[in-house]
């Protein structure tokens, strides 16, 4: 079970990392944004909310499995548990994160749409 909730983790930082960056994933191909937009859509709601993910409940529960009594040790626990859930994080500060997510998202939309559409003008 702890394997597992690692991976699963592992799958939240990706998930997160595309919500962030995915504009830039959409500048190189368009239609990733069927993709990304529900996940930035996401991210943005459980920030603003302060919800809990369910990737989070998922991880915990796999832990609780696996007696595990927390996150310590390993290279997932070390490297990537800070960034998903940084000490002392207020609710505060997810408005910001989420104005954060939104800014970069729309700056790299309008890159990308600025890209899509100049190609598609000077094929006209």
């Amino acid at each position: 079970m702890l394997i597992a909730a690692q991976a699963v983790l592992l799958l939240h930082l990706v998930f997160v990392l595309f919500a962030v960056l995915g504009s830039a994933l959409v500048y190189w191909r368009w239609r990733i944004a069927w993709l990304h937009l529900p996940a930035l859509a996401w991210g943005v709601w459980i920030e603003l909310t302060h919800g809990l993910c369910p990737l989070t409940t998922l991880e915990n529960h796999l832990l609780r499995e696996a007696d595990a009594p927390g996150y310590g040790g390993g290279f997932i626990e070390h490297y990537l548990m800070p960034l998903l859930y940084p000490p002392g994080l207020q609710p505060s500060h997810q408005v910001w994160l989420a104005a954060a997510l939104l800014g970069i998202n729309l700056v790299g939309y309008g890159l990308a749409i600025r890209k899509h559409c100049y190609r598609g003008n000077r094929r006209a």
